[in-house]
């Protein structure tokens, strides 16, 4: 039997402290990074709706000043809408993680829920080891958050 969710409160807690001491376009960028590995949970199961992968373009966009805020908004909207109905609890959280990227152009702590949806999203993809796979993708949330703000220009 799977165990239940088990995220890493400490590993969450440094990403959240961490997360508060960044720029709100690192901020996206990154939640779009975390949204991203695991964008192909919600393709494999609507593989013709590009409305999580267009939510994760426009983070990017919106970051690199490319598109307003209100737009980036917009299409998170479109994001959350996808996920709306799916029985697939991973492509629906995948979905959830990428519409909160882009939602970050709104208000800096959407990039919090991106990297959680996006654990939720892999543990929901997976039959065995699943918290181990949590822990080590929190990890990596970590250190990429740690690694961009480093290279912030």
């Amino acid at each position: 039997m799977k165990a239940k969710f088990a995220d890493s409160e400490k590993l969450f807690n440094s990403i959240e402290k961490l997360a508060c001491k960044q720029d709100q376009k690192i901020l996206a960028v990154w939640a779009a990074d975390c949204a991203e590995r695991v964008l192909k949970n919600f393709e494999s199961v609507c593989p013709e709706d590009k409305r999580p992968r267009l939510a994760i373009e426009a983070a990017r966009k919106w970051a690199d000043g490319e598109i307003p805020m209100p737009e980036a908004r917009s299409i998170a909207f479109d994001a959350h809408a996808s996920a709306r109905d799916l029985e697939n609890m991973s492509a629906e959280l995948a979905a959830r993680s990428a519409g909160h990227s882009a939602a970050t152009a709104h208000v800096a702590e959407h990039a919090v829920h991106a990297s959680t949806y996006a654990v939720k999203s892999l543990y929901h993809s997976l039959k065995d080891n699943a918290n181990d796979a949590v822990e080590e993708e929190r990890k990596w949330q970590y250190q990429h958050l740690r690694e961009l703000g480093a290279n912030k220009s």
